[in-house]
């Protein structure tokens, strides 16, 4: 695991998929989105069928957990360049942009920002 890692590259697929469909950690210290986020791009990176599908139900899943209100969810970005994960410069601004939201409470514009990233990924 490196630096600022939320998944280890040796953990078990089904241990980042299970991430995924519950909707990140307890953790108390980092945004949830961020433990989506980095067990994505590792399935990603092995070649999944249905990161993408998992990836976009956990986030909706935690986007309309964010737009209650009172929600306990961290909102605290401790890993700011984790959108260098990927190669694709387009769903990095996207996710730079919706975590920006996110820790701004900013879920209207962040949902607009989900649309944008589940077209950029359907495509």
């Amino acid at each position: 695991m490196t630096e600022g890692s939320l998944v280890d590259s040796e953990m078990p697929s089904r241990e980042l998929i299970r991430a995924l469909r519950i909707g990140g950690t307890a953790d108390a210290d980092v945004m949830p989105e961020s433990v989506v986020w980095q067990s994505y791009i590792e399935l990603q990176r092995r070649g999944h069928d249905g990161a993408t599908d998992l990836f976009l139900g956990a986030l909706r899943n935690l986007h309309s957990r964010r737009s209650i209100a009172g929600s306990s969810l961290n909102s605290n970005d401790v890993l700011v360049e984790e959108h260098r994960l990927t190669s694709d410069g387009m769903l990095s601004e996207l996710w730079k942009a919706y975590k920006k939201c996110i820790r701004s409470h900013r879920t209207g514009p962040a949902g607009q920002l989900l649309k944008d990233i589940e077209q950029h990924l359907q495509k």
